[in-house]
Formats: C-alpha cells, structure tokens, sequence
C-alpha cells in the first residue's frame, strides 16, 4: 500500500517497481466520469509498449452484479486477455469490488492492482482483498478473497470529489478511529475543518492511519474469523438501510454513518459505553454530516439485516463499542435492541 500525491502521473514507475512491465496484457477497469477527469493523465504514464485495453463500468450499485461481470470477462476474453494478464481496478469502491472479484475469477485468477479514486476506497475497501457483487437479497453476497499486487492511493485526486462523496469517505475512518485507532478519532475531531477543506497533507494522515489500522486487523485475521469482524463496526443496520432503501437515497459511507449511531444506541443502552465516550462519538459522526434523510420502515430494516454476513447458523453477531478505540463482537443483542436502535434514527432520519 502507497498513499500520497501525484501518484496517478508516476503510475508507470510504481508499476515497472511491482515488476509486472513484462505483462503480455494490461486492463484498465474504470468508469467515465473517473477517465475523463484522471484518463489522459493516467494513460500517459505508460510506455507506448504497455499502453492498456480501457473497460468501463457505469457507476451506480446497481450495477454491482453478476451480469456486468460476465460482460466484463467476456470483454477481457474477445481482447485476448490471459493469464499473464494485469487488470488494474481504477475508480471507487464499486470500481474496485467488482475489478478485484472479475481478477479472481477470470480465468481462475489474475493479477490485478486498485488505483482508488474515491476516499471511501482508499480507507476501505481497496484494502484487505474483499471483492464482490450484490444480489437482491443483499449487498457483496457473491465475492472472493483476492488480494491485490498493490495499492496506490492518491490523496490528490480526492479534490475532484463533491463533498458528499468526501464526507461519505469520512466515516469509514471515524470507524476506524471508533473501533481500534483513538488517536485518529481525536485528530478528526480536533482538524474538522482542515479536513474537510481537503487539506492533503491533512487527508494523507487520515487516509495513512485508516489503513495502518485495516491492514494491522486484516493481517491478524484474513478471512474474518473473530477480529477482521469488528471493521463491520456500524455495518449491520447500515447494510440493511442500503437494503431498505433499495441502494438509491444514501452513499454507503452515509449509511454506515446512521449505523453507528445505531450501534453507539444500543452500546450505550448496555451499559458498556461511557456516556462521555457515546457523546464525543455521536457529536463527531454528526459533525461529518449532515447524514442525509430517509424513510424505511422498521420490518424493512429488520428483515434486510437478517442477510447481514456475520450472522452464522442462526445466529446475530452484532459490533459494538466500550469505548473509544475498542470493539467487541457480541452474539446476544436482541430484537428489542434492534428495534430500539432502528426506531431513534429512523426518526431523526425522517427530520
């Protein structure tokens, strides 16, 4: 993993640094939007030898599905891709989700690298080898675990994100503050504004130490035993709003934003969260708002979070927090909590 700036015009020097020049094939997965802000310059890190096949993938999760996989793969196979081929996922997290799970498939496995564009992928999911699709059931229920060559994150093309996609991207990493790291949550609610104004070397801190604490948990826990699970911190009803609101009135990082307010209520309704530390929580997600209104019903939320993945043999496991820099996975939290928990921000969400 790189984070810092001007990584996308010194691409052809970290790629020949990864030893993959000799590739018979390089793919570039990306959307338009994301090629026509960053292509020419991305393009032009390639030596006229290694200049790339572009696919492209509309954005949107409902376009996070099986069939654009198979219309993907069937475009890398019309251009002669093999399995010497390097496909590098360049765009956001549904980008990268369905680049990586396309590489680990096509032809059984090829190499592949995420370029993140979106803060969103840099602190998340283009780390820790997580790919996936959604079905209607619910979201990243067909995937694998494929692991990139690399991950190149730019700081610098984050300011051509609108501030809701950059607030969005933010609340990944109060998670990470939240669950393991307590010194990044207090310098998010003490540099609100630096951050928010894209200050970069104030986001390459951010960006820096979410992923230090994603692939600290990552390499302890590759395949989500017990540990990796607490990164689902604000998940669960997350997930399930996405569901609910059929994946078209929040960003993902909004809804995780709703979730962790869920998951500090039903914390603090066990008693296992200080007050003090629920507040400073609940006042800095906030703070990183404003976290978007919406309207579900409680059953809507309920059933949708039944397909939530942590969940094994009929079982809930549930994330929560005692405390700021801590995490528990627990497997007792009740339908009562739930509701209660689903209830209070529905209600504000409806305001």
């Amino acid at each position: 993993m790189h984070v810092g700036c001007n990584i996308v015009d010194d691409f052809g020097h970290h790629l020949r640094r990864l030893d993959r020049a000799s590739a018979k094939r390089i793919f570039i997965l990306t959307s338009p939007e994301i090629w026509g802000l960053w292509g020419l310059r991305l393009a032009g890190a390639f030596l006229e030898r290694e200049q790339p096949t572009v696919l492209f993938l509309a954005p949107g999760e409902t376009h996070k599905c099986m069939g654009e996989v198979e219309r993907l793969a069937a475009e890398l196979a019309t251009a002669g891709a093999d399995r010497s081929s390097l496909l590098i996922a360049f765009g956001g997290g549904i980008v990268g989700d369905v680049g990586g799970f396309l590489a680990a498939i096509y032809m059984r496995g090829i190499d592949y690298i995420q370029v993140p564009t979106t803060l969103l992928a840099q602190v998340d999911s283009s780390v820790g080898g997580k790919t996936g699709v959604n079905l209607a059931a619910g979201k990243n229920l067909v995937g694998s675990f494929h692991h990139p060559r690399a991950v190149l994150a730019d700081v610098g093309v984050l300011r051509t994100l609108s501030s809701r996609e950059l607030r969005a991207g933010l609340f990944e990493s109060i998670k990470a503050g939240i669950i393991r790291d307590a010194a990044l949550f207090r310098f998010m609610e003490r540099e609100r504004e630096s951050i928010l104004a894209c200050d970069l070397d104030a986001l390459q801190r951010v960006v820096g130490a979410s992923v230090r604490m994603k692939a600290e948990v990552v390499g302890l826990d590759e395949r989500e035993s017990g540990l990796r699970m607490t990164l689902n911190f604000g998940h669960t009803i997350g997930h399930a709003i996405e569901a609910a609101t059929g994946y078209k009135k929040l960003l993902h990082g909004e809804a995780i934003g709703w979730g962790m307010l869920a998951a500090v209520h039903i914390s603090r309704m066990r008693g296992m969260l200080p007050h003090s530390d629920a507040i400073r929580m609940e006042e800095t997600i906030r703070a990183y708002g404003p976290l978007p209104a919406f309207r579900a019903r409680v059953a809507q939320v309920m059933d949708a979070a039944a397909y939530d993945k942590k969940n094994k043999g009929g079982t809930r496991r549930f994330v929560l927090s005692p405390g700021i820099g801590k995490a528990v996975v627990v497997e007792n939290v009740t339908d009562m909590e739930m509701i209660s928990a689903i209830e209070t921000i529905l209600s504000e969400a409806a305001q």
